[in-house]
């Protein structure tokens, strides 16, 4: 397997699919996985990052500006999610108010990890084949960086984890009631609520794709309400509400008040891609060292 294709794909690809392996591989210090180095934080140059000054008191935020590159924030992997979104992660203690259709529905997804992760091989994840992540999964696991930029009529989303973008329409159109093409990331529409706070509503979802990392469902009447939030010039906070009467009961927060940091304006996104050729080797590694591992190692 590539080596580029190796970094991205311990946090996407494991985090995502096999449990069991990762758990085990992690256990055993003659057989640690490849992983980058975490005690210098650089961006896709290898320019070192420096972190925050300490004690410096962030200037007030630009009036309905949330241009720039955002990371999470006290460290830029706290958006990783393995096991579900930070506020409802799949742990036993957090149980979710499905309705019986999306419990029923819940119960026929297999992640690799959660209180419902199967084996390998009985994994059903749809980005085991690189089909997209899709919205809202794109920022409820392994949300890494990303840039946004700013138009008259237009806020647009670049994300680092799959190197997708999502377009933010605030021209005064209105969702669309029904829709002919669902799609990965949705249509969505935003506007300002206050000089500082940016909403934003997004329907037309496929459902191909899984809210969570833990195989958590939605239909076709799935809305997202996020609500960017920047407190200061430096920190901007999300809240993500899931709202799906089909498959929940009553909506759902999802992240609440997550922080994100601005990065310097030099800051290069890596590149994370799946790439079904790569994905589809490294499953088969996978699964072969799954079966060949003896019983209780």
């Amino acid at each position: 397997m590539q080596k580029r294709f190796i970094a991205p794909v311990i946090v996407i690809f494991a985090a995502s699919t096999f449990a069991s392996v990762i758990h085990a591989q992690e256990s055993e210090s003659n057989t640690p996985l490849p992983r980058p180095s975490v005690s210098v934080h650089v961006d896709g140059w290898g320019k070192p990052v420096p972190a925050p000054p300490k004690g410096e008191v962030p200037g007030p935020a630009p009036k309905h500006d949330l241009t720039g590159i955002w990371e999470p924030t006290p460290n830029y992997r706290n958006g990783v999610f393995a096991t579900g979104p930070k506020e409802e992660p799949s742990d036993g203690k957090h149980f979710l108010p499905f309705t019986p259709e999306g419990e029923k529905e819940w119960k026929s997804h297999k992640p690799g990890f959660g209180t419902t992760a199967v084996p390998v091989a009985d994994n059903n994840d749809p980005f085991n084949i690189c089909d997209p992540l899709g919205f809202p999964r794109v920022e409820l696991f392994n949300l890494r960086a990303i840039q946004i930029f700013q138009s008259a009529k237009q806020v647009d989303i670049v994300y680092q984890n799959d190197q997708v973008w999502r377009n933010i329409w605030m021209d005064g159109r209105v969702l669309p009631k029904e829709v002919d093409e669902p799609r990965w990331y949705g249509y969505s529409v935003g506007k300002w609520t206050d000089d500082t706070t940016f909403v934003v509503d997004t329907v037309g979802l496929d459902t191909r794709t899984w809210i969570d990392n833990v195989g958590r469902p939605h239909s076709d009447e799935l809305k997202v309400e996020e609500v960017f939030h920047r407190v200061n010039h430096d920190i901007m906070e999300l809240t993500l509400t899931i709202i799906d009467p089909k498959m929940y009961t009553k909506p759902w927060v999802a992240l609440d008040k997550f922080k994100m940091r601005l990065q310097p304006d030099w800051f290069d996104i890596r590149e994370m891609v799946c790439s079904a050729s790569e994905a589809a080797d490294y499953n088969k590694t996978l699964a072969t060292a799954t079966e060949s591992k003896p019983e209780g190692k």
